[in-house]
């Protein structure tokens, strides 16, 4: 267990960037740019899915994500702004009630966009902003008959918001972050009750994309991260609840999944080389 951890470990460090200096070098901050955050985090949890386009019921099984998330203060509104952008992916496989059928999954996610920050009290950061972003996936019944496969796409705009305490335990400094999304607007992909892909592939997809809102694809996502800060990295740990629905052309759709997340955030700041003057 100790090898495998140390291995995990091992594996994300090697994402974050090393940066060294000759003797006749010296790195200073890059101006308008403030420390940064990179996190990059492994969890299994559990899984409900409903897909009516594939079968009527539900499926319930486990759910493996990776998440890797980027967050860094921007020269906006004096530095009170930051950019994040959020990559998300996950595999699923999961098994009808009766354990007669089991459907494969996966998802790929990605968000961009802005925060701006305020602090109503010491050691206690509150932000709220916008993110633009993407979802791509896919759904397999091994009993689908004719249709065994589904496809889902959606591009939206979500309102974004979030927390974060900042405290000791003794001597460990430890920090406690919330973030929630929720998409508000945008445009997904949904075939029309018993219409095939090879329908749809000759007459088009322009009647399969419809305008999405809460009203017909309610969806939310929320993080809840504790942070334990080392000596040189932070080990991080939280939870996931990601849900992601719709109810379109008389067909209804639902992933819902809770997670345990454990991994790596490092703090780093941007630099750049300047030569000495001797």
């Amino acid at each position: 267990m100790k090898q495998t951890c140390f291995l995990f470990l091992s594996v994300l460090l090697a994402f974050f960037p090393k940066v060294a200096s000759a003797e006749d070098i010296e790195l200073q901050p890059v101006d308008g740019r403030s420390p940064t955050e990179r996190a990059f985090m492994l969890g299994i949890g559990s899984t409900n899915q409903l897909d009516t386009y594939l079968s009527p019921m539900s499926y319930k099984g486990t759910q493996l994500s990776f998440l890797a998330r980027s967050e860094r203060m921007t020269h906006l509104a004096s530095r009170h702004v930051s950019f994040q952008n959020t990559f998300h992916a996950t595999f699923t496989s999961a098994d009808n009630p009766a354990g007669t059928a089991s459907c494969l999954g996966g998802r790929l996610a990605y968000d961009a966009g802005w925060h701006y920050h305020f602090s109503p009290l010491p050691h206690f950061d509150l932000k709220g902003g916008a993110l633009v972003g993407a979802d791509l996936g896919f759904l397999y019944n091994d009993h689908g008959g004719n249709n065994p496969a589904q496809g889902h796409f959606s591009i939206d705009l979500s309102l974004s918001a979030g927390a974060a305490y900042s405290f000791r335990l003794r001597k460990l400094p430890l920090r406690v972050g919330y973030q929630a999304d929720m998409p508000m607007v945008g445009m997904m992909f949904s075939p029309e009750f018993g219409e095939s892909y090879y329908e749809i592939s000759q007459r088009g997809v322009g009647h399969n994309l419809l305008c999405a809102h809460p009203g017909n694809a309610l969806c939310f996502r929320q993080t809840l991260m504790l942070d334990f800060h080392l000596k040189r990295i932070t080990l991080r740990v939280g939870y996931l609840c990601d849900i992601r629905q719709s109810n379109a052309h008389s067909l209804k759709y639902r992933d819902a999944s809770h997670s345990f997340m454990f991994g790596i955030a490092r703090h780093f700041q941007l630099m750049k080389r300047v030569k000495n003057e001797k």
